[in-house]
């Protein structure tokens, strides 16, 4: 005895969670990014198998300032980018290393990078996120969007897309980035 298909089918539509991806945004591998807070629009990678959202800098300093803790750095990106940027700290997060990047002298399996919070628009959505600082100047992308950050976008990432959000503009109020 065959089981019609259409009830089949049907039921799988009824299935909870599934019809939440019809109310999430559909983006491609890589997406443009505007960062409000440092006047700057990159090129980003969408990856969901990192976790934590990283930008590219370089001399990056803590420090305090009126007892709060602060972070000092340049953009790793292009020459055009000499200018320091002072941001306050949120907190320090440990990265883990890859097999071949074990610090032998320090016995460490992960690395210590700190973490500022920022607004991000990719297309439309404004979202504060928070992005860890590290010389990402030997990758193609300045900006890595990982896991924590497009949850916090309602993301889906279809790796056969590229730019699909076009540029960044999202309104410039900070009220829409909750």
């Amino acid at each position: 005895m065959r089981t019609p298909r259409f009830p089949s089918l049907l039921g799988l539509l009824l299935v909870p969670g599934l019809s939440l991806a019809s109310e999430k945004t559909a983006y491609g591998l890589n997406e443009y990014a505007r960062l409000d807070e440092i006047d700057l629009e990159v090129a980003a990678k969408l990856d969901t198998g990192a976790i934590t959202a990283s930008l590219s800098a370089r001399d990056i300093k803590r420090f305090k300032r009126k007892g709060e803790s602060w972070v000092r750095f340049y953009l790793a990106i292009d020459d055009a980018h000499q200018h320091p940027i002072e941001r306050p700290l949120e907190r320090v997060s440990r990265i883990k290393r890859r097999a071949g990047d074990y610090d032998p002298e320090g016995g460490k399996h992960y690395t210590a990078r700190p973490v500022i919070a920022l607004n991000v628009c990719i297309g439309k959505a404004l979202r504060r996120i928070d992005v860890n600082l590290t010389d990402r100047s030997a990758f193609q992308y300045p900006l890595l969007v990982g896991s924590e950050a497009l949850v916090r976008f309602d993301a889906l990432v279809d790796p056969a897309l590229k730019y699909t959000a076009g540029k960044p503009a999202c309104a410039p109020q900070a009220s829409n980035a909750e």
